[in-house]
């Protein structure tokens, strides 16, 4: 993207990269998401007595968050861009735009239209134009940046228009042409456009929509030379930034700490069930659990979370990709049971048909798309698919001579898919046992280690996707370990030992 008639575009993108990386008076420097990452220690959190807090410290919060998540996302999803997107057209909202900028453009036509003509609306868009190419320069191109404070002076401007003086198709040819210096290259064919307009108001009206453009490709452009850096600094980044909203929010970790304070409590009932049925097990004796496999149950249950509720403070930046996975996990655990319950109720005659199992994935796999949505009728889906399954049972078995499902049976294994969605559905919950049992085994492996947990029984026609996931699940939760460890290490002490005298907080997470 050439930034510069001065330079290359080479050096361009690296002063670019590194004026992006500093706290300099850069253009940059004024985003939201600059890296001042390393200001302040990394602390957990305080156990200073709750305070009131002001609207403005509110707002202050409210900002750090929308950073901190900013930056987030921009370092973990290579696909994050800004985009130009506008208003439906058959929208109230959009209605109203048309109108007002139709009205605004014809006002300007009619000015410009008088005898002599009146500039002063045209003067004030050729100094929102300065500004936006102005915007556009990187610190250094001084050249051009004189030469467009010099041709779009408004001062001047307004002398010739007092003489009727003004050159203003001059004025259009050298903003396009500057524009066309400064754009993206997929931006070429949209200037071409520009020059081939000859009425001055929808020439300018034009140049503004171009201009818009070149500010999305401008902040893409500035998002991908700051992605590398966010992501060799983002856990120091995060941290630090959640230790401000900390500060200015007191009760920022509260539902952090109703939700690890659940998981103690679920395993403190697990290890109280486990001793009452061990004979000999002594039952005075105050149980010892693990950080680690509190953390890990935590999270765990997001994976079942009914994202409708608030989650905790320290996983806002992955609710998403957390709710996503959900999804997805619960569409695989549909067909994991279709699967089941279809090779148990046929038996024999089909378990062993090559790839049939994978045949019942891809019947099903469309038949599921969109279960997320409100709209989504899961009960309508699941008796679809057991019309497909039946049916395509019966083709198998016809295609090797073997009898097919008579009525009794293929309404019993279409009732049996029908009631996958009811509550406690034996077969439901036993594949949602062996999931939980995978996702566990994830996150019980060391980070460094790259082999795959063994696959429970049942779940081998979904093992690809359930490994994608997995993967995707491990990286997620461990990447927070690793950034909000201290204050998790804070309130698991707190929780598991009151009684311990408070100190500084480890500086690293509870690790497998």
């Amino acid at each position: 993207m050439p930034l510069n008639d001065d330079q290359s575009s080479d050096s361009d993108s690296s002063r670019l990269s590194e004026s992006t990386a500093s706290s300099s008076d850069s253009e940059y420097s004024r985003q939201s998401f600059n890296s001042d990452s390393s200001s302040k220690p990394s602390s957990p959190a305080s156990a200073s007595p709750p305070k009131s807090i002001t609207f403005d410290e509110l707002m202050a919060a409210a900002r750090n968050l929308t950073d901190l998540t900013l930056a987030h996302e921009i370092a973990v999803n290579a696909n994050f861009c800004i985009k130009d997107e506008d208003l439906p057209r058959n929208s109230l909202a959009g209605t109203v735009k048309q109108i007002v900028h139709k009205a605004f453009w014809d006002h300007l036509e009619s000015e410009l239209n008088e005898d002599p003509p009146e500039y002063e609306h045209a003067i004030k868009l050729f100094e929102e134009i300065k500004e936006i190419l102005l915007s556009f320069l990187t610190p250094g191109a001084n050249r051009i940046q004189n030469q467009i404070c010099e041709v779009l002076d408004t001062d001047l401007i307004r002398q010739q228009a007092e003489h009727n003086a003004v050159d203003i198709h001059g004025l259009a040819n050298y903003i396009i042409n500057t524009m066309g210096k400064l754009c993206a290259p997929i931006r070429d064919n949209d200037i071409k456009q520009l020059k081939a307009t000859d009425n001055i108001v929808e020439l300018l009206r034009q140049i503004f929509r171009v201009l818009d453009l070149m500010k999305v490709d401008m902040a893409n452009y500035t998002i991908q030379n700051l992605r590398p850096y966010l992501q060799r600094h983002l856990v120091d980044y995060e941290r630090t930034k959640f230790q401000e909203i900390l500060e200015e929010t007191p009760s920022a970790l509260d539902l952090t700490t109703e939700w690890i304070k659940e998981s103690i409590e679920d395993e403190l009932s697990s290890v109280s069930d486990e001793s009452s049925s061990s004979p000999g097990a002594d039952s005075s004796s105050k149980p010892i659990i693990s950080p680690t496999l509190v953390l890990n149950n935590g999270y765990l249950k997001l994976l079942q979370w009914d994202y409708r509720k608030t989650i905790p403070e320290t996983l806002i930046t992955d609710e998403v990709r957390l709710q996503e996975l959900r999804e997805k996990l619960n569409q695989l655990k549909i067909i994991a049971c279709v699967c089941l319950i279809t090779n148990n109720t046929v038996g024999a005659a089909i378990v062993d048909v090559p790839d049939f199992a994978e045949q019942l994935k891809r019947i099903s796999l469309p038949l599921l798309e969109g279960m997320n949505k409100k709209t989504f009728d899961l009960k309508e889906a699941l008796n679809a698919i057991g019309v497909q399954v039946c049916s395509k049972v019966n083709r198998s078995l016809t295609e090797r001579g073997l009898p097919t499902l008579n009525e009794e049976m293929q309404s019993n294994l279409m009732g049996q898919i029908a009631h996958i969605v009811e509550e406690n559905n034996p077969v439901s919950s036993l594949i949602d046992k062996r999931i939980q049992f995978f996702m566990r085994n994830f996150l019980a492996l060391p980070s460094f280690q790259k082999c795959m947990p063994t696959m429970p029984g049942g779940l081998s026609v979904i093992q690809t996707e359930m490994e994608f996931l997995g993967s995707q699940y491990a990286s997620i939760v461990n990447f927070n370990k690793q950034v909000y460890g201290p204050f998790y290490a804070n309130i698991l002490r707190k929780l598991l030992f009151p009684e311990a005298p408070m100190g500084k907080a480890e500086t690293e997470t509870p690790t497998n």
